[in-house]
């Protein structure tokens, strides 16, 4: 039977926001020589003067790692922004019948996205549909690489992304947009929140 789940995401890095822009200013004033203006709470005001100056080479000298659990269209999207480092679950390698899977597969709940009963009722149908189809071509000897052919977007995956801070800022400009699919805006959206509580000035211009 088909399993539901809401979208996720878990901050790999442990963040020291202080710690990360500190280091930012330690490598931004090797440029001027001007290491001898750092005080202790200096890092703050250079970081604004990157922001303000839109100088993010600077903040590429710090990354964070992030696992985040959605479906296939979000990682699909997620995947193109290029100067970042993924790993992904593999539906070739993973084969959903097993027991460690629960012999079922997982979807992202997309219930809340539809205007009635009789949509979410399709919808389920549908995944419920592609499950036994999976279930049985593996019951039949199909191997997961191919039987993984019937499976939805909406199949759940986990992906681990790894990029700079000034990636992230890429990242969420364009997917905390009005224009950006509604499950790749709200998870990118929770996460912005997280982001700006754990690393001051960096990130408080962007809006989720």
């Amino acid at each position: 039977m088909v399993k539901y789940v809401d979208e996720s995401f878990e901050i790999l890095t442990q963040i020291d926001g202080t710690s990360m822009l500190k280091q930012v200013e330690r490598a931004g004033r090797s440029c001027y020589k001007s290491e001898d203006h750092i005080t202790r709470d200096s890092h703050l005001k250079f970081a604004r003067m990157l922001v303000n100056r839109q100088h993010f080479s600077v903040i590429e000298h710090c990354s964070v790692s992030v696992r985040i659990i959605s479906n296939r269209g979000l990682t699909h999207e997620l995947v193109r922004h290029r100067i970042a480092s993924y790993s992904q679950e593999s539906t070739r390698y993973c084969n959903y019948r097993k027991g460690k899977f629960g012999n079922q597969i997982t979807v992202i709940d997309q219930s809340k996205h539809f205007k009635d009963a009789a949509q979410v009722k399709a919808w389920k149908h549908a995944m419920e549909d592609a499950e036994k189809h999976y279930m049985g071509l593996i019951e039949a000897g199909t191997p997961a690489e191919i039987a993984r052919g019937v499976l939805p977007i909406d199949v759940k995956t986990e992906i681990v992304i790894t990029a700079n801070l000034r990636e992230w800022r890429h990242i969420f400009t364009l997917r905390c947009s009005p224009a950006a699919h509604p499950n790749i805006r709200h998870v990118m959206g929770e996460l912005l929140n997280e982001f700006k509580s754990r690393i001051p000035v960096i990130f408080d211009d962007i809006n989720p």
